[in-house]
């Protein structure tokens, strides 16, 4: 018998199939629930607990996997570029310990490369590392310690130590540590939100129910969930990774984080650029063999070119450059954890947002007071009793009955930055803050009128009463279900006198009613009547009831909402909301927000997502309509998210509960909210708003689309003179010079020590003032376009042929023969150090340049980035120093240049700004033809 029943336990504690867990015990009366599980209602036993704690494990869900710290570290080492440099620095070691006699200049050019991409690394590592405490934050939500029955004793015992069998004792306020089964439910109701989202109190029964979806089982409480009012006890059937919550936690941890397009595109790039860079190398290696050259310096002068190509600077200009974005939108209050998730926010061309606290303030507020014939306005929103009831008088009867028929309890502010809070049913808190606008002291009320019976509120009623010792007598206090309450009410209250209730009065009712639930309110109905005794039947309490009038209550949205969507609809970003909640109060929401503006939006429920194969999701996302999918569960919104990605979108999901935790990781960005929101969720998204606040996602994507431009601007400003380095050494190597005409150490100096800091300042432009009137960039949109590509090839030739043009005018004015040329041949040193300060000055001018795409530098403003003109001086500083500095000359082999030299190298170094204001007043003019305005 025993084997038998515990077997039964450990089926329904998750040992068993899955679908037997919740289903095993739901269906049964609560008598025959214990015997199920193999406990009494004395509860288990101390051996009986040990036991199966010592088979089942603990009651926490399994600490993630991580991947150590010198792993991430090392991560920072495969990229693309790092690995192309990792291979020549050892090759250049390679021949530096071959060569004889070994020359100092090979060893430098290893040092330089290996040095180049350690630094890469720390600044990538430092930027990019955040530890995902995804699971950690499940856990923490799960309570510390419970009230448990242990061999009839009442215990506080650790949650970790629950088991299945254990009787467990539930109040309010009490944070629910297992799954479990209600044996017995007085008042009981729990807030199941961050599992569902649905920010509503969920009354608890011990009665059995029909089998269906485990959180719709209204005999059963979840780990991570909280007692909102009652009291009950329940049995344990799941505990850990085999709750509900831990569900939650397996999807959250096998989600794996979504690349985002840059670092796809990035990718891309680097391939193709180390492509093009080992095809170069290896071209110039066999050009120069047959020239007579030998092995190690054909080799390593194919290095340099290679090191030519690598923009060597990039990775930590770009981690650098994101970081600038992160740090513009934290002063928006917008937290981003991953800085590539800056740009996929630029790139979002989906939002899928959830509403209870996203769209809405998760804080029940009534609106409305409907009373003989009249609708009274009520103002302000939230717990705070801040606000008033237009013309209070006539309905100060109806709030102050509402609110002695709640059990709980508003809680003020306990310090600076706090806010009001509900201890028990939000719907109540909603009541007693209306009724304090009334100018009502309910404690006062509660006082002169204490209760002294209660017929608590159930599902087949529908209506919850109190009743309260008056000077008079006794009173009953009801409210309710309009439709359910009405048809008890024989009388209703107008201008204080009490008159019968018509048929024409019904149907006002009625009428009032509908049009409350069609705006979105949940309604609900109050009535009083006068008993004999303190103890009345239900029946007599709740039966010849006189109406006083209507309550009309909502989630508020947000005041900031309506316009961040009409932002992100402007940027041609599409907003899907993603709910738990009913499909009438999702859209009412929606409507109220501008999601829906049309008369018939798209409503599909959970349901009828599982009803839907891959093809029809993928139809239905298609199509431009207006959608809302309400009762939907984290499977679902995972689903929804992977259909869109397959569709090509760059998909951004909000959300606030633990339930939302794996979308928001599978998301191409997870959005969390930070004040309101769960650890889980926080934990689970690329980014966090701090305010909680919608409007920051629309500020968020203005931000992120600046960044991709400003990650073009560097690119062109990178690349460019990248060529500049490659042309004077091919040109060098087909005319026969025997040297080149700059070192691959020089290469370096200027990729790091000239370009980089420009670079960033490009990265800090403010968003140009149209960026969002402008639709999502395509995802098939390459970083590296045809457009973006032209404009390198542009700016780097015309710097290409200056600087090859001043090293063959010094070299050929000397009248020394090429083959008469050495490192140490002063000509040759002042000539290679004239194409390093001639590369330098025209980068100067080219990042004016590359600024704007039409627009003129003197409209954008020459001193309008003072970050870049500064980089620019420290640059220009830096090629002084290596110039004139005798360390620095003996380790770039540079030579000092004279007043001649610089003005010739700046009036050349303007050449591209000049070239390129042309072509934009070409363009501009262009333009202008078009729509037939002055350019």
């Amino acid at each position: 018998m025993r084997t038998t029943t515990h077997a039964s336990a450990r089926a329904a504690a998750g040992g068993g199939p899955a679908a037997s867990r919740p289903a095993a015990v739901v269906r049964l009366a609560a008598a025959d629930v214990f015997s199920a599980l193999d406990t009494s209602r004395r509860g288990l036993t101390p051996e009986q607990a040990a036991e199966r704690l010592a088979e089942y494990g603990e009651n926490r869900l399994p600490r993630p996997r991580r991947r150590p710290v010198r792993r991430e570290l090392l991560a920072q080492f495969r990229d693309l570029f790092a690995v192309v440099l990792l291979v020549a620095s050892a090759i250049t070691f390679l021949a530096y310990g071959l060569q004889e006699p070994r020359e100092a200049g090979t060893l430098q050019l290893a040092v330089a490369i290996l040095a180049v991409v350690v630094l890469n690394a720390g600044i990538g590592f430092a930027q990019e590392y955040s530890a995902e405490r995804t699971a950690q934050a499940l856990a923490a939500m799960v309570p510390q310690a419970c009230r448990v029955l242990r061999g009839g004793e009442r215990l506080d015992a650790p949650a970790r130590e629950l088991v299945p069998g254990d009787v467990v004792l539930l109040e309010a306020g009490d944070a629910v540590s297992a799954d479990c089964r209600v044996v017995e439910a007085h008042e009981l109701a729990v807030d199941n939100a961050p599992l569902t989202g649905e920010s509503q109190a969920a009354g608890r029964t011990a009665e059995a129910v029909a089998a269906g979806p485990a959180l719709e089982a209204r005999n059963c409480v979840f780990m991570g969930t909280d007692v909102v009012a009652g009291s009950g006890r329940a049995v344990v059937f799941a505990t850990g990774a085999s709750t509900e919550f831990g569900r939650i936690y397996r999807l959250a941890a096998a989600a794996p984080r979504q690349r985002t397009p840059l670092q796809r595109q990035v990718a891309v790039m680097a391939r193709r650029v180390a492509g093009a860079a080992l095809a170069t190398g290896a071209l110039m290696f066999a050009v120069r063999l047959p020239a007579g050259e030998s092995v190690l310096p054909s080799f390593v002068f194919a290095l340099g070119v290679m090191v030519a190509l690598v923009p060597e600077g990039l990775p930590a200009t770009l981690s650098v450059s994101l970081a600038i974005g992160v740090r513009r939108m934290a002063r928006r209050q917008a937290l981003v954890k991953q800085l590539l998730a800056v740009e996929a926010l630029g790139s979002t061309t989906v939002v899928c947002t959830d509403k209870t606290g996203t769209l809405t303030q998760a804080e029940m507020t009534v609106t409305r007071v409907w009373a003989a014939g009249s609708t009274h306005e009520v103002t302000g929103v939230g717990y705070a009793p801040r606000g008033e009831v237009g013309d209070a008088a006539p309905v100060r009867e109806l709030l102050r009955v509402a609110g002695l028929c709640c059990d709980a309890r508003l809680v003020p502010p306990s310090g600076p930055g706090e806010r009001w809070r509900v201890l028990g049913d939000t719907t109540e808190g909603a009541l007693l803050v209306v009724a304090a606008k009334a100018g009502l002291d309910m404690e006062a009320e509660a006082a002169a009128a204490p209760r002294v019976t209660v017929f608590p509120f159930d599902s087949r009623r529908k209506l919850m009463t109190t009743v309260h010792r008056i000077a008079t007598g006794h009173q009953a206090c009801v409210k309710g279900a309009p439709a359910e309450l009405l048809a008890r009410c024989t009388h209703a209250e107008r201008d204080g006198r009490r008159e019968p209730v018509t048929e024409r009065d019904r149907a006002a009712v009625v009428a009032a009613g509908d049009g409350l639930a069609s705006q979105g309110l949940r309604v609900l109905a109050v009535a009083r009547r006068e008993v004999d005794g303190p103890r009345p039947t239900r029946q007599e309490a709740e039966s010849g009831l006189v109406l006083l009038g209507l309550v009309g209550m909502l989630d508020p949205p947000r005041p900031e909402v309506t316009e961040a969507v009409a932002a992100c609809r402007r940027a041609g970003i599409r907003i899907v909301m993603v709910t738990g909640d009913h499909p009438l109060t999702g859209e009412a929401v929606a409507r109220r927000v501008g999601i829906v503006r049309g008369p018939d939006p798209v409503v599909v429920t959970g349901a009828g997502l599982d009803t839907m194969g891959g093809e029809q999701l993928d139809a239905l996302l298609a199509e431009p309509s207006e959608l809302l999918l309400c009762r939907v569960s984290p499977e679902h919104k995972m689903r929804v998210v992977e259909a869109f990605q397959r569709r090509g979108e760059v998909v951004a999901v909000t959300g606030d509960g633990a339930n939302d935790a794996p979308a928001l990781k599978h998301a191409d960005i997870g959005v969390a909210m930070g004040a309101g929101g769960t650890d889980v969720a926080r934990e689970a998204a690329a980014m966090v708003l701090l305010d909680d606040s919608f409007a920051s996602i629309a500020a968020a994507v203005r931000l992120g689309r600046a960044v991709y431009q400003n990650i073009r601007k560097f690119l062109v400003y990178l690349f460019s003179h990248n060529i500049g380095e490659l042309v004077p050494i091919l040109a060098a190597t087909f005319a026969g010079f025997p040297l080149v005409p700059i070192s691959a150490v020089q290469i370096l100096a200027i990729d790091l020590g000239s370009d980089v800091l420009p670079a960033l300042a490009l990265g800090a432009e403010p968003p140009e003032p149209d960026v969002m009137d402008r639709p999502p960039r395509s995802r098939r949109e390459r970083l590296f376009s045809a457009a973006v590509m032209g404009r390198v090839l542009f700016l780097g030739g015309i710097q290409a042929v200056c600087v090859t043009a001043v090293f063959f005018w010094h070299v050929l004015a000397s009248g020394i023969p090429f083959d008469d040329f050495t490192k140490d041949t002063p000509v040759y040193r002042e000539a290679i150090t004239m194409v390093q300060a001639g590369i330098v000055l025209s980068q100067f001018f080219n990042a004016l340049a590359v600024r704007t795409d039409r627009q003129s530098i003197r409209t954008a403003g020459l001193f309008s980035n003072p970050a870049l003109l500064a980089a620019g001086g420290f640059g220009l500083a830096l090629m002084v120093a290596v110039s004139y500095l005798p360390p620095l000359q003996a380790v770039f082999g540079t030579a000092p240049l004279d007043a001649e030299d610089w003005a010739v190298l700046a009036a050349l170094g303007t050449l591209p700004l000049l070239a390129d204001e042309i072509r934009k007043a070409s363009l501009r003019r262009r333009d202008a033809r078009r729509e037939g305005a002055p350019p």
